[in-house]
This record gives C-alpha cells, structure tokens and sequence, in this order.
C-alpha cells in the first residue's frame, strides 16, 4: 500500500510540513512524460524510507493546486522539493533518479538519528527550532529572498543577514564569531526580509544568546528589548526614516519572554495586520541594559504562504 499522501489544499501542504520532520514534495503534472518515468522510483522510496512524524513523501499536482506549485517557484516538471522543518533544503528539477535518491536517503539516515537526538532545542539534523511551532502554522522563513535582504548598523566581524536565517543552531560563545549578528555603532539595528511570495505572519521567534561568560559586561552585546515592525516597504528604511514612520506594530520585550533554554523569545503578532506581506523591515530600537550593543543569533518567521508569484509551469523534458 502506497504511503504516499497526495496534497489537496494548501492548508493541508502546512499542516504536514508543521507535523512531520522531513517533507519530500513531488510537483508534477498527468501530461508530463518525465513525471511519469520517474514516478515508480519515488513510489519505491516512498515505500522504503517514509516513517511516521519523522520523514513524509508527498504528491503535489500541479494543475489542480497551482496556487501551491506558484507559491514555491515550481517552473519546470517534475520538481522535487525537500524541507527539514519545514523549510527548503533541497530543490531538484527535471527527473533525475540519481540525485533524487541520494538526496532523500541521506535526510533518511538523519531521521533515524532523530529520536536520539532530539533535544534541548534542536532536532538531529542541526535545524534551529527555537520555539514550539503554533497549531496550524509552519516555519516559512525559506520564502525569504536572500538576495534581497539588507543590514543596517551590523559589525562585519561577526555575522551577516543570511547568519539570521540560516539552519544551524547558533553557538553561544566566543568560539564561533561569525555565527550572531551584532550592531555596530550602538544598540540600534535595521533588517530588510522581502519575501518570494506573500505571507500571512503569525509571530517572529528571535534568539539572542549569551556571550562567554569571560567577556567585559560593559562590551557584551545584549539581548533586544524595543522592537518596531513594517511592512510591505519596497527597501530598507533608514534610521531616521523609520523614526518618523508609524510602524505595522511596536513590541517591547522583557526577560520573562525570553525562553533560558533556547534563547528565544516568540513574538506574537496582530494577525489582521500581517495577512499578506511580501516584505518585512525589523528594526531593533533599544537593547535590554545600558550596553550599546545588540545581539541577534537567528530569526524565524511562522505563518503560512498567501498570494503567490505568476509564471508559467513548463516541463524540463519532452514526452515520450
């Protein structure tokens, strides 16, 4: 019996990318010769490697869920898409058996290290989870349009905005100084995230962890404590721009919203609000103390997909 599970909506796409550790996402079309070649290879992984919560093999057709294969990019067919905590790690186009098996058994043989691995925070295949993931939404920071993204006020010998958003669990101490973002100048710090699609946000996670405890109090960088969020911006705001600019909401954090396990506090956010953003501007306004510094390990956004991007689906090869 098959355990392939064949998508309808695109409620159901999230809710299986919030449930299970491992998505691996199969967008093809009935007319598409390629998509037929390859379909008994991805029926035999399905069988072989699928494990329940752990890794889920999905069925995505693209004429009837076309706002699903737009909102992931999907151009050409197939297109296998895989996602580790529900975000995008892989992305293969064309019907190519070989690379699709590698793929998929090397996130296998991450599965079965799950359920030892499984704690304080992260799961066995380093993805930062930061906080628990609300019912119903999932982790769509992969919409992020890197190329896109921009800092203000960031000190080049640490980190920069793809260190925001990348897997990794961040480390905490001195040993790894490229690992954190941190201000440069003062305390202040502007992130511009357009995103590919449109999203509807439900809340931001952001993790702030401690220097090494040898570090000067007086120089450690500190965690954020006022925070202004805008929206659907076409650039980065400057500084004084953004002081003069009513923003989409205003958060003030204090120590209780911070998680001591993971560093994380989970902001949540008017929904009303946030319901179709395609670009995020965060700008961290003060940090906790009297430091001058701020600190910022990772950022996440929860939410779902909403309006996507236009284009026309082509296959990669011809029919037979």
């Amino acid at each position: 019996m098959s355990k392939t599970i064949h998508i309808e909506s695109t409620s159901q796409f999230s809710t299986l990318l919030s449930s299970s550790a491992i998505v691996v996402a199969d967008f093809y079309a009935d007319w598409c010769g390629p998509c037929r070649q390859i379909a008994p290879i991805y029926e035999q992984l399905s069988a072989q490697l699928s494990r329940p919560n752990k890794i889920t093999f999905a069925k995505i057709n693209t004429d009837e869920q076309v706002d699903l294969a737009r909102s992931y990019g999907v151009k050409a067919m197939p297109t296998f898409m895989i996602f580790k905590n529900a975000r995008r790690v892989e992305f293969i186009e064309g019907a190519d058996p070989r690379r699709l098996s590698n793929a998929v058994k090397q996130l296998a043989t991450e599965a079965n290290k799950m359920e030892t691995d499984e704690a304080g925070g992260t799961s066995s295949n380093g993805t930062w989870l930061g906080a628990e993931l609300p019912r119903g939404y999932s982790d769509v920071t992969s919409q992020a349009d890197v190329l896109g993204m921009e800092l203000l006020n960031w000190d080049s010998d640490h980190g920069n905005a793809r260190t925001l958003i990348s897997g990794g669990k961040p480390k905490g101490q001195a040993d790894a100084p490229t690992d954190w973002v941190q201000s440069d100048t003062d305390e202040q710090l502007m992130f511009y995230l357009p995103f590919q699609c449109a999203l509807k946000i439900h809340s931001i996670h952001l993790t702030s962890l401690p220097g090494s405890s040898d570090d000067d109090d007086d120089e450690s960088p500190s965690r954020p404590k006022l925070i202004k969020l805008y929206t659907n911006r076409p650039r980065v705001l400057g500084f004084d721009e953004a002081e003069d600019t009513q923003p989409t909401q205003e958060i003030t954090l204090s120590e209780k919203d911070w998680d001591p396990k993971t560093g994380t506090a989970k902001i949540d956010l008017r929904l009303v609000k946030f319901q179709n953003v395609s670009s995020l501007v965060l700008f961290i306004v003060e940090s906790e103390g009297d430091n001058e510094k701020v600190r910022l390990d990772r950022i996440r956004i929860i939410g779902e997909t909403g309006e996507k991007r236009d284009g026309k689906i082509e296959k990669v090869a011809s029919d037979d």
